[in-house]
């Protein structure tokens, strides 16, 4: 019995290390990732959208609860007004999820421009919802509140040649990027109000 004892003490102690090992390890490592992931995923989308913005919207940014999760949100400012987000929304594609930077004015609540993040799908098909500017550049100027299909599904939007589960994957991505727009509006609002055009952070720096 003490034996027993003895050995879920032992096991209790080094679960407990194992633990505290690896919360602190991920903390550690976690501000990395994200700078790794902002500069080489997130970054070239956001900059491309909010192309000719005089401050640097990768390191403008704030971030948002949402639900569970925390949602970034990148600055874009043009003539001294800071009226520009970019965020982050995904749909579901041939195999796999399909990242998808939207950019809104504020204003107006019109698409600036979208682009694609991350996916799997196939190289030279699919893959061209990154590559092919024609098909990303139908969004532009549409309001964001509204439902995005291609034609194929009763929509506007052109799907790729080739391509049309990639294309619907981004369509959809564009749709909850507009119901989660509608849904943090006020939020984002706040947030803008709090930025000044001198170069002052909302959110945090990259590290």
């Amino acid at each position: 019995m003490r034996e027993m004892i003895k050995m879920i003490i032992i096991l209790t102690i080094l679960s407990t290390f194992s633990g505290t090992l690896l919360a602190a390890l991920y903390t550690k490592t976690k501000d990395k990732i994200e700078y790794q992931q902002l500069k080489f995923v997130k970054g070239p989308a956001v900059r491309e959208i909010l192309k000719g913005s005089s401050n640097d919207p990768i390191v403008d940014r704030f971030k948002i609860k949402d639900g569970d999760m925390e949602k970034s949100f990148f600055i874009g400012v043009f003539d001294g007004e800071a009226d520009f987000v970019a965020f982050e929304t995904f749909g579901t594609g041939y195999q796999g999820k399909v990242g998808l930077m939207v950019g809104v004015n504020i204003k107006d609540d019109k698409i600036v421009g979208v682009g694609v993040t991350t996916h799997t799908e196939t190289p030279g098909v699919g893959s061209l919802a990154k590559t092919d500017p024609t098909f990303v550049s139908q969004f532009k100027g549409l309001p964001v509140d509204q439902e995005f299909k291609v034609k194929a599904d009763g929509g506007k939007i052109d799907a790729m040649s080739g391509a049309t589960l990639t294309s619907r994957a981004v369509s959809a991505a564009a749709t909850d990027a507009g119901k989660m727009y509608k849904r943090l509006k006020l939020q984002i609002i706040e947030s803008l109000k709090s930025f000044k055009t001198s170069g002052t952070q909302v959110g945090e720096k990259d590290g």
